[in-house]
């Protein structure tokens, strides 16, 4: 059940950031954002403010931004056809209804001759109360009413295929760019309130009656060697200690302005990884409180997690990429319940790499991901003209039906490797 809520307010706050960048940035270019969805399938619950619908759907396995012209509009109102009108107090049409009129009894039916919802946002309709072509000028916020459900109308000017390339870009690129953010800020937070943990061969805590406090040593000793041979830093100090498990050790520390020798007995435990026993001595990384490292570690850790991702997407060239180094819905469940168990401080560093990890995937060139719709924007650049909107939808509607095929694959990977 821990994992579970971990999972659900992990994921929930990594995918709201990101498509919350899609929606910020696209408002302020001015695009007409429909949706705001949180998960897939139908709809759990929906709530409406200003122009945008926000709803939380029942398949947890992402997000969306529904931004007017990013697809062809579904309804088209063509000549002849008769359409029920509500007006609003200046005398614009305020509302549309396509069909089911006999539900609006204050509706005035027309037929449609020309109708504009776009550019000059008119219709040129007859009535049987009126001779001749009458037109109707149309609010810029005009709902089409169809099977009872009420969408805005997009004005040329509010669509997403109006704006120009840089505008769609900066909408499209800022969901990775609010995950790596998120990052950051949940990094700088872990360490402004945990310290940040030092690279030096510095003493941090001794644990209670451990080998490294039955020996004498102490908080802020600094190891210089081990068993005469030099140490540098923390990781390889750990490492000569974990290559000799139960065994006496020799330790040149320096203790302010003096130099002591030291005497420590190792003890054991078995590691799964390496599936062989380690060397212990009961203590733990120097930490140091500062908000400029807090700043610095926040960044390092960005950019080191950011290369772990980068070298298994190069496996992929080398032809060395396997399955097992993708993680699916279960395999992800599986790893947070394992961060959980470790403690809350390892969660919040696996919540940070997780949205890290989700703005890479969504800049990768693939169709249906971001980094697949900003490929287009460029291609506009370079040929001076969009994409036909039908063929680009076509093209993410493929590349989204693959990769759900890679996750199901995934999965079933995760899930022989659960129960192997």
């Amino acid at each position: 059940m821990n994992t579970l809520i971990a999972i659900i307010i992990i994921f929930g706050v990594l995918v709201a950031v990101h498509e919350w960048g899609h929606l910020y940035f696209a408002k302020k270019a001015g695009i007409l954002c429909r949706e705001f969805a949180i998960g897939f399938g139908p709809k759990v619950f929906s709530t409406k403010k200003n122009e945008t619908v926000y709803t939380i759907r029942l398949l947890p396995l992402g997000g969306f931004v529904r931004m007017a012209g990013e697809d062809p509009e579904l309804v088209q109102i063509k000549p002849g056809y008769k359409i029920g009108l509500l007006f609003n107090e200046h005398g614009k049409v305020r509302e549309i209804i396509v069909n089911n009129k006999s539900k609006y009894p204050d509706a005035k039916i027309v037929s449609v001759e020309r109708i504009d919802l776009e550019k000059q946002l008119k219709i040129d309709a007859y009535t049987e109360d009126e001779e001749g072509l009458v037109t109707y000028q149309v609010d810029e916020q005009c709902d089409l009413v169809v099977d009872e459900k009420r969408e805005q109308i997009a004005p040329l000017d509010r669509q997403f295929q109006s704006k120009k390339p840089w505008q769609k870009a900066m909408a499209i690129f800022a969901g990775p760019l609010m995950n790596f953010v998120l990052a950051f800020v949940i990094l700088l937070g872990f360490g402004l309130v945990n310290g940040v943990p030092q690279d030096n061969a510095v003493i941090g805590e001794l644990t209670e009656n451990s080998p490294a406090a039955e020996a004498g040593l102490q908080e802020g000793d600094e190891v210089v060697a081990i068993n005469g041979e030099r140490v540098s830093d923390w990781e390889e100090m750990t490492m000569t200690i974990r290559a000799h498990p139960n065994e006496d050790m020799t330790f040149d520390i320096r203790r302010g302005e003096e130099s002591l020798s030291l005497s420590v007995t190792t003890t054991s435990r078995y590691d799964e990884f390496s599936e062989s026993e380690i060397g212990m001595i009961g203590v733990v990384r120097n930490i140091e409180y500062s908000p400029i490292q807090a700043i610095i570690y926040a960044g390092e850790e960005i950019y080191r997690v950011s290369m772990l991702i980068f070298d298994v997407l190069g496996l992929i060239i080398t032809g060395e990429f396997s399955l097992d180094y993708l993680a699916g819905p279960v395999g992800i469940y599986n790893y947070t319940g394992e961060a959980a168990a470790l403690g809350m401080a390892v969660l919040i560093q696996w919540a940070a790499m997780l949205s890290i990890n989700l703005g890479i995937v969504n800049l990768l060139p693939l169709p249906a991901l971001d980094g697949g719709r900003l490929l287009f924007i460029f291609a506009e650049v370079i040929r001076g003209k969009p994409v036909d909107p039908e063929k680009e939808s076509m093209v993410h509607f493929i590349g989204f039906a693959l990769l759900f095929l890679l996750m199901l694959v995934v999965t079933w990977n995760d899930i022989n490797k659960f129960f192997m």
